[in-house]
This record gives structure tokens, sequence and C-alpha cells, in this order.
């Protein structure tokens, strides 16, 4: 039974030592780059009342909720997203503001994810809100910090794939698409299966610039060309053009920005997360099979808190971050510098007020009272194992 007691749940996992090191300075870095656009810190409770995360919001199947109950018999999950939480809290701190409001968090989330897709159940998510802009500077300033984080944390080679959500309700819409066709034109484009795409749509009779639009759900441009053609052939379907006009005013800001090569479009993107609006947009990079980061616009979602305002944010998943720079053999340097004073008995005074001298100064010290029975070596072997930089012997 006490050897049981030493191992975690399922889907969970100890970090320690170097490694929780290292986790700590890069989300020091990122937080410094939210901190450099102006974005304010914002804690919210790991648990919150079940309807914040609810199914008319959009966020995670209730299935996937770690469900409980308070004293009262209220039902509270463990927060699956974060992002529902700041708009709670927007709507009842920030109720009556007009002017943007900036946010940024780092926090535990919890999915209870089945165990066949190998995925932690616990993650850390840091990320940013942009709160009362519907403009597309706002859409562009969340992309620039993506790319500015991902630069901070050392990465040299990755992508943000963006799309827009109106892309997929448009086509929806102009092709008369019901509930059933939805959901599986839904999966296809999820499980990237365009080939599936062609015959699903192949069965529909529509007419051939909408078919084109169709075929356009895989696409993937780095320049304007890839809006043009869609605006081509979107001439006809309002919702769809404007799409490609909104498109084409990001890359020409994000070109300001001197960004745009790390960018490229993708209608085809959608997300499973209903609440999003507008642009969608996700990070990659080589070792990680998952998006780093995951963003996009949601201007209806702090409706359901009672206050209306245009919205638009992105978390990062640090864990799959520092996955992926580990595979890159990407280091995160740890600048800390500890010394380790060890000191026999009778010294114990002398290396208190040269341990407290040192820290006052800005250095680290561990102070160890010497065992008769370790030689030098145990010590210096003790520190290797540790990381400290540095052992002295009083």
């Amino acid at each position: 039974m006490k050897r049981q007691l030493l191992h975690t749940p399922e889907g969970v996992r100890d970090i320690y030592n170097e490694e929780c090191g290292k986790k700590q300075v890069l989300e020091q870095n990122l937080c410094r780059v939210l901190h450099q656009y102006g974005y304010r810190p914002i804690q919210t409770p790991s648990f919150e009342f079940f309807d914040i995360f609810g199914r008319e919001i959009g966020t995670t199947p209730s299935k996937d909720l770690y469900k409980f109950f308070d004293r009262e018999g209220n039902t509270l999950v463990l927060r699956p997203d974060i992002t529902p939480s700041v708009a709670r809290c927007v709507a009842k701190y920030f109720g009556e503001e007009d002017l943007p409001i900036r946010l940024s968090y780092l926090g535990n989330t919890f999915i209870n994810n089945s165990s066949y897709q190998g995925r932690l159940k616990e993650t850390t998510q840091l990320g940013a809100e942009l709160v009362g802009d519907s403009s597309v500077d706002a859409d562009a300033e969340m992309i620039s910090m993506v790319v500015e984080c991902l630069k901070a944390a050392g990465l040299r080679e990755f992508q943000i794939t963006v799309g827009h959500a109106d892309f997929f309700r448009g086509l929806k819409d102009a092709a008369g698409l019901d509930g059933e066709q939805e959901e599986e034109l839904r999966s296809l484009i999820s499980n990237k299966n365009f080939f599936g795409v062609e015959e699903f749509v192949s069965t529909l009779n529509l007419c051939e610039d909408l078919n084109q639009l169709f075929h356009l759900l895989g696409n993937f441009c780095t320049g304007t060309e890839g809006l043009s053609e869609i605006k081509r052939y979107a001439a006809a379907y309002p919702r769809i053009c404007r799409v490609a006009e909104r498109l084409k005013e990001l890359h020409d800001i994000l070109e300001v920005y001197g960004i745009q090569r790390y960018v490229s479009f993708e209608p085809g993107v959608i997300s499973s997360y209903q609440y999003y609006t507008g642009i969608i947009f996700a990070g990659y990079t080589f070792g990680s099979g998952e998006p780093i980061v995951r963003g996009g616009r949601y201007d209806e979602l702090l409706t359901f808190f009672g206050k209306k305002s245009a919205s638009i944010g992105f978390a990062f998943s640090t864990d799959q971050l520092m996955a992926a720079l580990q595979r890159q053999n990407i280091d995160i340097p740890l600048t800390s510098r500890t010394m380790l004073l060890v000191y026999e008995p009778h010294g114990r005074n002398e290396a208190i007020l040269q341990a407290k001298k040192r820290r006052n100064a800005g250095q680290a010290v561990e102070l160890l009272a010497r065992d008769a029975a370790k030689t030098e070596s145990d010590y210096t072997a003790y520190a290797e194992r540790n990381h400290i930089s540095e052992v002295r012997f009083l």
C-alpha cells in the first residue's frame, strides 16, 4: 500500500528539480512579453460553477470535466480552460468599462481525457485576453505577442496558422447544410481529410463558385494570393467575402510588425471551442504533435455573463512548449547560482552569518551541517546532483 501511494494518478505527473526550474524560467520569459504589451495579471479560481463551462458557452464537453459537489449541492468543476473564467471576471469587475481591458494569466487546467489519447489531464495554461476591441489591430497585436513569446522561449522554427470562424459558417449557410451534414463536414476538416471533403461536396450539387470555395478549405498560403482567390469566388457570398477582406488587412498589419514570415492562412482552420466568432489561430513547431498555442476572437462569450463586448485571446500550453524545446535540443538556461555552505557543528554561528550576508547580496546559499560519516566528495556529488554551482567548506 505504501508503494502505491508513491505513484500519481493517470494523466498527472510530478515536475521537480531542474525541469521545474526551467519551466518557471520559461513562464517568466513569456509573462515578461505580455507585460511589455501592457497586459496585467489576473488569477481565477481552480474550480467554478458548472455553468461557467456549460454546453451553451461551447467549451469542453461535460463528459471531459472533473465534476464534484459543494456542501450546498451545487455542481462544481475543475476549470478545463481559463478564458471563460476571465470572461466572468471581466463582466463582474469591469462591467462599466468601455475602453480595452488587457489581462494575462497563468494557471493549471484539468480535462479528463480518455487514457488512449496519451495526454496529460492537468496542464499549465499561460495566456492573454484583450476585451473591448473588435478591430483587426487587436487581432494583429495578439498574433504579434504569440510570435514574440515563441521567440522569447528560444524557438527559431515555428508557424502560426490563421483562419476565420465565419469561413466555415459562411460555407455552411450558403450550402444550406443541416445539423448532421455540418457535423460530418466538421469531422472531415478536423481530421484534415480533404479528399473526404471533396467527396462530401460532390453530393451537394452546388454552383461552381461555391464548389471552389469548399475546395479552398484545405489551402495553405503565406501571402495574399489565396485570400484574393477566396474573394473572387465569394462575390455572391458577403459573409465569406468579409473574411477574405479581414484576413488581407490582418496580413498588411503583420507586415508592419515584421512577423509575416511566421504566419500562414488556412481557411479550413476550425476549433472545438464553439465560442470563437472571428479569427482562429494556432501555433506549431517541430517536436510537438499538437499546437503549442491556440487562440481566437470570441465576440459573444461575455454576453453569457451580462456584458456585451468584443474579445480576443490565446493560451499557451507550457507543458507542450517545454516538450517541443526539449525535442529540439533548445536549452532553457538557469541563471541562478547557488552555493552549498558545509559547516562543522562548532562553526554554525559563523556559517549562518556568512549565509545571511551572501543572501542579502542576492546570492542563493544552502546551509548544511557536516556529517562526520561523509567525505567532501559526498557533498560535491550531492551538489552536482542538485545543480549547485559552488561548494564551500567552513
